[in-house]
């Protein structure tokens, strides 16, 4: 249940936008450099059986693309999607707004990963 969000996500396109600001369990430090990503995991099920110890997870995660504009925070997202959809990972968008307290544009996708372990 610990899927390898920021491997995954880290490419060369989403790091030309956010470098290596990449944050787990949701947060990043409030003096980090703008723009940045955020991610946390939502839900977790092992695959079960009875016979042994599960041989993998399914796992969903929100990820939040935040920048100082609408379209670099689209961007970011699209980057990010083209992340996942190049390992075959399913997503999509559930929030598209501004925070309210940074002023920043957020766009929130949740990706399902299924991991063996």
């Amino acid at each position: 249940m610990f899927p390898k969000v920021y491997r995954t996500i880290h490419t060369t396109a989403v790091a030309a936008i956010v470098d290596t600001r990449i944050g787990r369990h949701g947060e990043v430090s409030q003096t980090e450099k703008r723009p940045y990503i955020t991610w946390q995991i939502v839900s977790g099920q092992p695959y079960d059986n009875l016979s042994s110890a599960p041989g993998g997870d399914f796992t969903t995660v929100q990820l939040d693309c935040y920048h100082a504009t609408d379209a670099g925070a689209e961007q970011l997202a699209v980057a990010v999607r083209a992340a996942l959809d190049s390992a075959l990972i399913c997503n999509r968008v559930v929030l598209n707004r501004r925070d309210p307290d940074t002023k920043l544009y957020r766009v929130g996708m949740e990706a399902d990963f299924i991991d063996q372990r």
